[in-house]
C-alpha cells in the first residue's frame, strides 16, 4: 500500500485524534448555564395508624428527619427511605388516593404527603410522611 491510500483510508482515524480539541474549544465558548437554587424541605413523620398493642410506634407519635431517625422501628424506616428521599428532592409521586383516608396533600401552601405501610405483618402501622418547604 502507497502512503496516498494509507492516508486516505486513514482519515477517519485521523479525525478522532483532532476533534477534541475542537470540541473542548466550541464548549468553552458556550455561555454557563446558572446553577438553579436547590429547594430545602423539612420532613416530619407521623403515625396515621397503629394497632392500640402495637409494640414499636402508637398513633400519633411524630419523629423529625433525619433527627429522629434511631427512635424509627427500622422496617419502617426501610420501607420509606425511597419515598423520602424523592420528597428531599422536589420529587412528588401522583397517585392520591381519592376518596379513601389516604388522600394525599400535593404541594399545598408548600406541603405535600405521602403515605407508607410497614412491611411488618403483624404491625398494622401506617406511616405519613409529611414534606414542608422552608
Amino acid at each position: 500500500m502507497d502512503r496516498k491510500d494509507f492516508l486516505k483510508k486513514s482519515g477517519c482515524g485521523m479525525l478522532c485524534f483532532a476533534a477534541p480539541p475542537l470540541l473542548a474549544q466550541s464548549a468553552a465558548m458556550q455561555p454557563a448555564v446558572a446553577a438553579q437554587e436547590r429547594k430545602r424541605f423539612k420532613i416530619d413523620i407521623e403515625i396515621y395508624e397503629a394497632r392500640e398493642d402495637s409494640w414499636c410506634h402508637k398513633k400519633g407519635d411524630t419523629f423529625a428527619y433525619p433527627a429522629d431517625m434511631a427512635k424509627l422501628c427500622p422496617w419502617l424506616l426501610s420501607r420509606m427511605h425511597d419515598f423520602i428521599r424523592l420528597l428531599q428532592n422536589d420529587v412528588t409521586l401522583s397517585w392520591k388516593y381519592e376518596g379513601t383516608p389516604y388522600e394525599k396533600v400535593l404541594n399545598e401552601s408548600g406541603i405535600t404527603t405521602e403515605f407508607v405501610r410497614c412491611p411488618d405483618p403483624t404491625g398494622d402501622l401506617v406511616a405519613k410522611i409529611i414534606r414542608t418547604e422552608v
